[in-house]
């Protein structure tokens, strides 16, 4: 598994040794942290290496290494990052797939291949809910665009090399342990200064989110039933939320009263940056035929994360 030290890396983790399969974690901690895998660095059934998929000598500690499964969830998760240097997502995103798929190819019993892409590669759809089929894509992020370069690759490599391949794109996953996005944004600064939160765009941005432990089930559920040799499936709740609620449902939790929000107006029609979707909400018919239905829905997810990662010694 690459990037297993991270979010939803970490949690797929625990949900693989609960049912007693052996895991494999190459990750360079760029994202990830130590404390995310250290419950299970002294199980039998775990291994680790320190590696980076930029890197030839790295990557060859593990070609000759038999895999069953490869979970491809490294990446740079930051869409703004692209803004200032969209070499990042570039290098990070779809060269690094580049050299793991060459790693798959040349895998002597053929893994399947499972990665975790992101609704932005739609860019802003006009048919909301927006299905697998949706076309054309025209991703309006270097973060979207690197992820489809990636699914694009991913598909080439599947079918002209004869491994399977599963693609999930994914909503906004929240939950314990995610160091970025607006919930966490929002902790950060309520921390800082509980009386005043500036919020990027003009609040109305809405979307859909999943809390990390739905999305876990969804993606072992599309693993174990998959048929297609490279498989696409939406992952994401049935709903929406705006950045506004999430605001106010952050302060509410954290015990603050009158805060006073300050919109930065955004850009692009309220937008919080340059990349921003507005309007997110995925189909997720496809996943939910398995067996699969989200337990909860976006406001729970946001207020069940909020929680989550509020520290216990937080004062203010």
């Amino acid at each position: 598994m690459t990037g297993g030290a991270g979010f939803i890396g970490s949690h797929l983790i625990e949900a693989l040794m609960a049912r007693r399969i052996n895991v494999c974690v190459f990750d360079d901690f760029a994202a990830g942290t130590l404390q995310n895998i250290k419950p299970w660095l002294k199980d039998p059934g775990f291994s680790f290496i320190k590696g980076d998929l930029l890197c030839s000598a790295d990557l060859a500690k593990i070609e000759k290494t038999c895999f069953e499964t490869v979970f491809h969830f490294a990446a740079n998760p930051e869409v703004r990052a692209g803004l200032t240097n969209p070499d990042v997502h570039f290098q990070q995103n779809v060269v690094a797939t580049r050299n793991l798929l060459e790693a798959v190819r040349k895998a002597e019993n053929k893994p399947t291949l499972i990665f975790t892409s992101t609704s932005t590669v739609y860019g802003e759809p006009t048919k909301i809910p927006t299905p697998e089929d949706y076309a054309p894509l025209k991703p309006i992020s270097t973060y979207g665009a690197s992820k489809l370069a990636c699914e694009a690759l991913i598909s080439a490599y599947a079918y002209t090399y004869g491994f399977k391949a599963i693609i999930y794109r994914l909503a906004n996953i929240v939950g314990q342990r995610s160091q970025h996005g607006v919930i966490h944004d929002f902790i950060q600064k309520l921390q800082k200064n509980p009386n005043e939160l500036e919020i990027l765009g003009d609040g109305t941005q809405n979307k859909s989110y999943l809390h990390i432990n739905d999305c876990i089930e969804a993606i072992l559920l599309g693993q174990e039933k998959s048929t297609e040799q490279v498989e696409i499936y939406n992952v994401g709740s049935e709903d929406q939320i705006d950045v506004k609620t999430i605001a106010q449902i952050a302060a509410e939790k954290m015990g603050l009263q009158h805060v006073k929000f300050k919109f930065t107006g955004g850009v692009d029609g309220g937008r919080g940056w340059k990349g921003d979707v507005k309007n997110m909400l995925l189909d997720v018919s496809k996943i939910k035929s398995l067996g699969w239905k989200p337990k909860l829905n976006s406001k729970q997810a946001i207020t069940k994360t909020v929680k989550e990662l509020i520290p216990f010694t937080c004062t203010f």
